[in-house]
C-alpha cells in the first residue's frame, strides 16, 4: 500500500493543497458572510451557486480536455481558481460572491477530471482499489485541514482568503510537474434519468435527496453556526467533525452492506442521520451536542452515497455503469442546487432550527422512499450483487466510472477463481 502510495504522492499532495483551499473558501463563505451582514437566502444562494458550477462544468469539462489538453485546461481552470478567491474580499457584494462561486464550482469540476484521470493512468488493475481510496483520504483530509485554517486566520481580513489562494497556486507545482500525458478519452454521455430511474428507482431518488443533504452540510452548517453565534473556531470545528464522521464510518458501513441486503443499510443509515439530525433542536445547540451530531450525520451522508451508486450498480451491465454514475452525478448535482435554496427558505421562516429540519427530513424521505422500494421490488441476492466501493460525493465521472469498473472486474475475477 505505501509503494503504491508513493507513486502517485505528488497527484495526492496536489490534491489535497487544492481542497484545504477549497474547503477555506466554503467555510468562509458562511463565517464573513454572516459578519458582512449578508441575509440567509442570499447565503444560501452563494452556496448553491457552486454546485450549479460544479453541474455545469462536469457536463463540459471533458469537451475543452479534448480541444487543448488535461495540462493546459488544469493550469488555466487552477488559475481562475485562485484568482476568485483572491477576488471574494475586493467586492463584498453577496450576488458578486455567487457568480465567483458558479467560477470556483466550474473550475474545480474540471480541475477533479484531469486529476482523478492523471491517477487512473498511474493506477493498475491491482493498484486501483488502494489509489481511488487514498485519493478519497486526500480530499477529506483537505477538507478537515481547511477547517482548522480557518480556525486560526481572523476570518475578517483578508488573510484568510489570501492563503486559499496561495494554497491553491502552490498546488499546482507537484501535480504539474509529476503529470504524465494522459491518452484523451471521449466524454461517455450520461445515461438518460428515463433509464436511470428504470434501473433502480430508489438508488435515483435517493441521490437527488442525498445531494440536497450534503449540500447543505457542507454549505449551509457555516451559515447555521454563524446565526447561533458560535466563533469562527467553533464553527470549523464543528463542519470538521462532519468530515471526520465520514472517514469514521465509511468502512463499517461498506463491510455490513456487502454481507446484508443492502436497502436495509440504506434504510437504516438514512434512519439514524435522520433521528440524529433532530438532537441538537430537542436538546440546544451546545458545541457538545453539535460535534457529536455532526460526525455521525457525516458519518451517515457520505457513505449513503457510497451504497445507492452500489445499489444502481447492482441492476446494471458492466458497460452501463459509466453511463449511469455520469447520470447519477448528475442526480446529486440537482440535488445539491436546491438543497441550501431549501434549507435556507426554512430558516427564514422557523428559524435557525430549520437547518436541523431540512437535513433531518430530507434523510427520513430517503428512508421513507426506501421502505416503500422494499414492498414492490425484491433485492438482488448478496451473490449477484457488487462489492461497495468507496466514494466522495465530490468525485467526478472519472473516479467513479473508475471504481465502479474496478470493482466490478474485481468481482468477476474473484468468481472465477472460485468456480476454479
Amino acid at each position: 500500500m505505501l509503494s503504491v502510495i508513493l507513486h502517485v504522492w505528488a497527484l495526492l499532495f496536489g490534491v489535497f493543497l487544492i481542497m484545504v483551499g477549497n474547503g477555506m473558501q466554503s467555510t468562509l463563505m458562511g463565517v464573513r458572510g454572516g459578519l458582512e451582514g449578508f441575509t440567509t437566502f442570499e447565503l444560501s444562494a452563494i452556496t448553491s451557486a457552486y454546485f450549479a458550477g460544479f453541474l455545469i462544468g462536469s457536463r463540459i469539462a471533458s469537451s475543452f480536455i479534448r480541444s487543448v489538453g488535461h495540462v493546459r485546461v488544469f493550469a488555466a481552470l487552477g488559475s481562475f481558481m485562485s484568482a476568485g478567491l483572491i477576488a471574494f474580499p475586493i467586492i463584498v457584494d453577496p450576488w458578486f460572491w455567487v457568480l465567483i462561486r458558479v467560477l470556483l464550482g466550474f473550475c474545480l469540476s474540471g480541475v477533479y477530471v484531469s486529476a482523478e484521470s492523471w491517477l487512473n493512468n498511474k493506477a493498475t488493475n491491482t493498484t486501483r482499489g488502494a489509489i481511488l481510496s487514498a485519493y478519497m483520504l486526500a480530499q477529506t483530509f483537505g477538507m478537515v485541514g481547511a477547517q482548522v485554517l480557518v480556525g486560526i486566520i481572523p476570518v475578517e481580513t483578508f488573510a484568510a482568503f489570501a492563503v486559499a489562494s496561495i494554497l491553491v497556486s502552490l498546488s499546482f507545482a507537484p501535480i504539474l510537474l509529476s503529470a504524465s500525458p494522459v491518452p484523451v478519452v471521449d466524454s461517455i454521455k450520461p445515461m438518460s434519468l428515463k433509464r436511470l430511474y428504470q434501473a433502480s428507482p430508489l438508488a435515483t431518488v435517493g441521490t437527488l435527496l442525498l445531494g440536497g443533504v450534503f449540500a447543505a452540510q457542507l454549505g449551509m452548517a457555516s451559515v447555521y453556526g454563524s446565526a447561533i453565534g458560535l466563533s469562527p473556531g467553533q464553527i470549523t470545528t464543528f463542519v470538521a467533525s462532519i468530515f471526520v464522521g465520514s472517514i469514521i464510518f465509511q468502512i463499517p458501513v461498506g463491510w455490513l452492506s456487502d454481507i446484508i441486503d443492502r436497502r436495509l443499510m440504506i434504510l437504516g443509515v438514512a434512519l439514524i442521520g435522520g433521528v440524529v439530525s433532530l438532537v441538537p433542536w430537542l436538546t440546544g445547540p451546545t458545541l457538545e451536542i453539535l460535534l457529536g451530531t455532526g460526525v455521525i450525520m457525516g458519518g451517515m451522508a457520505s457513505p449513503l452515497y457510497s451504497l445507492l451508486i452500489a445499489y444502481c450498480n447492482d441492476y446494471l451491465e458492466l458497460d452501463e455503469m459509466p453511463a449511469a454514475s455520469g447520470g447519477m452525478i448528475f442526480i446529486y448535482g440537482l440535488g445539491a442546487i436546491a438543497g441550501p435554496l431549501v434549507t435556507g427558505q426554512i430558516m427564514d421562516l422557523v428559524g435557525d432550527n430549520g437547518f436541523w429540519l431540512f437535513i433531518a427530513g430530507t434523510f427520513m424521505a430517503i428512508a421513507a422512499w426506501c421502505a416503500f422500494r422494499m414492498t414492490v421490488r425484491e433485492a438482488p441476492s448478496l451473490d449477484e450483487a457488487g462489492d461497495y466501493v468507496s466514494l466522495s460525493p465530490t468525485a467526478s465521472q472519472v473516479a467513479v466510472s473508475a471504481a465502479t469498473e474496478w470493482s466490478a472486474e474485481q468481482g468477476a475475477e474473484e468468481d472465477e477463481e472460485a468456480v476454479d
